[in-house]
C-alpha cells in the first residue's frame, strides 16, 4: 500500500478545508493568464474544478459538455475568450468571490 496521496487528492483535501486556498487557486490562475502563461493557468483552473465544483456541475452552469470543458482547460487547451470568461464567472460565483484586476507600476 502506498504511503503517499496523489496530487489531485492532496489539492482536493486542502481545498475542502481551506477557503483561502481555493481563492488563491483562482487568483493564481488569473495572474497566470495576465502574464501570458496559458498552460499553467489552465492546469490551475482544471485542478480547482476537480477539487471543488467538478466538470459535471460546471457543465450545467456553462452549457458546455464536460469533455469540452476538460479539453478547454487542458494545458494545450485553446478556449475562446468568451468561454474562458464564462468559466471564470461561474467559478467565482461558485466560490462566492469576485476577482479584480489592479494596475501596478
Amino acid at each position: 500500500m502506498s504511503l503517499t496521496k496523489s496530487f489531485r487528492e492532496t489539492v482536493q483535501a486542502r481545498a475542502i478545508r481551506e477557503p483561502a486556498f481555493r481563492e488563491a487557486l483562482l487568483q493564481e490562475a488569473l495572474s497566470c493568464f495576465l502574464e501570458g502563461e496559458m498552460a499553467p493557468a489552465m492546469i490551475i483552473l482544471r485542478d480547482y474544478v476537480n477539487a471543488t465544483v467538478g466538470f459535471k456541475q460546471l457543465s450545467e452552469a456553462t452549457h458546455h459538455s464536460p469533455k469540452s470543458l476538460m479539453r478547454m482547460l487542458s494545458p494545450n487547451g485553446n478556449p475562446k475568450s468568451s468561454n474562458l470568461f464564462e468559466i471564470l464567472r461561474c467559478l467565482q460565483e461558485h466560490e462566492g468571490v469576485r476577482l479584480e484586476v489592479a494596475a501596478v507600476r
